[in-house]
């Protein structure tokens, strides 16, 4: 009897394209592309790195890639690359209009480790906060993205709790106007630091007698 061996199938560059793009798929691995196409890992992964080499393919990091024409957005990017995490602190302090700069890092908590990564010369910085503190991010549409950022006054909280490690310097100008001060309370409670929540009092205060409030 005559053994049949197996034809290996062959990745088409625009069939990938489509097949992704149709499943909203803007990062992925080699192991969703053997999934997804039928083949062997070893196949997805030459292929990918082959079309790395030829521009098709831009690398995330190591193991995480999209389309050079179906690129994710910052955000997309941020939770994907160092997770479980949400974008927080100084960039989701921007995005709220907590305060005035412009912020150019993507920031981000996390509960593994103090991370940094640059990717397309973007920079994508990771903070690790407690456990039982990784809590109180929405799902939230932005640019027709779905990313996961934190509410507005947890990101105050998470922002307040290096300040108060002495990590970072509290922003001359910011407006709390629109914060709940019992839910910025609430959050400061998960990381279980008196002196945090003493901060977060000082600064609401300070912020809601000024416009313009130095620390």
């Amino acid at each position: 009897m005559v053994k049949k061996t197996k034809s290996k199938k062959k990745l088409n560059p625009l069939k990938i394209q489509k097949v992704l793009a149709e499943k909203q798929l803007k990062i992925f691995t080699p192991l969703d592309i053997q999934r997804i196409f039928n083949v062997s890992y070893e196949t997805a992964r030459k292929f990918i790195l082959r079309y790395v080499k030829e521009g098709f393919i831009i690398k995330l990091k190591k193991g995480l890639y999209s389309l050079e024409n179906y690129l994710p957005s910052e955000l997309e990017i941020a939770n994907r690359v160092f997770g479980p995490s949400y974008v927080s602190l100084e960039y989701a302090l921007m995005f709220y209009n907590i305060i005035p700069d412009t912020v150019y890092t993507i920031t981000s908590v996390n509960t593994k480790s103090t991370r940094e990564f640059v990717i397309n010369n973007i920079s994508y910085t990771y903070r690790k906060i407690k456990k039982n503190a990784f809590t109180s991010y929405l799902r939230k549409s932005i640019d027709g993205n779905v990313v996961l950022i934190a509410e507005a006054e947890k990101a105050f909280v998470d922002y307040l709790y290096f300040v108060d490690l002495g990590q970072k310097v509290i922003y001359d100008r910011i407006d709390v106007g629109k914060l709940s001060k019992n839910k910025l309370i609430d959050y400061a409670k998960l990381f279980q630091r008196k002196s945090l929540v003493k901060l977060v009092n000082k600064i609401y205060d300070q912020s809601r007698r000024s416009k313009t409030t130095i620390y």
